[in-house]
């Protein structure tokens, strides 16, 4: 059995009150990096090695973007070419990639099906949620 982890954007939040009140840019809106849809495929195998390439070339569905998103100076970083890295993003979820792709309960005991898990950057601004989830498969599948 292998195991590849599939990583969803299901929302995308944003406060405002707190951008204004803490940001060096209080207007940067919600998150440049992700859109909501999109989806990351990542495999560990002989041929792929996703997680230690922090997911570079796993985007294979494009999410709608915002309009008006700031490209501000804390988001600068984000990647290009099938990846739009932030690493407060991948430091939220990289831990649940990981699991996933060894096969393990990603979230035993605190979803309802253990192979996945919900999970938000560290942006107390504009936060983005993600769906981490494992997906079993034969080789020749």
């Amino acid at each position: 059995m292998l195991h590849k982890v599939k990583v969803t954007v299901l929302d995308k939040k944003l406060y405002p009150e707190l951008q204004q009140q803490y940001c060096a840019v209080p207007d940067s809106g919600k998150c440049p990096c992700y859109n909501v849809g999109d989806e990351f495929i990542f495999y560990r195998d002989d041929k792929r090695d996703d997680f230690w390439h922090c997911g570079a070339g796993t985007l294979v569905k494009s999410g709608k973007p915002d309009e008006g998103c700031l490209q501000s100076p804390g988001t600068a970083h984000c990647g290009t070419k099938g990846v739009p890295f932030c690493s407060e993003a991948w430091d939220a979820i990289a831990r649940y990639i990981y699991t996933g792709l060894q096969g393990g309960a990603i979230m035993h005991g605190w979803t309802k099906d253990d192979r996945v898990m919900i999970a938000c950057c560290s942006d107390g601004t504009r936060p983005v949620i993600f769906k981490i989830e494992r997906i079993d498969y034969e080789e020749n599948a």
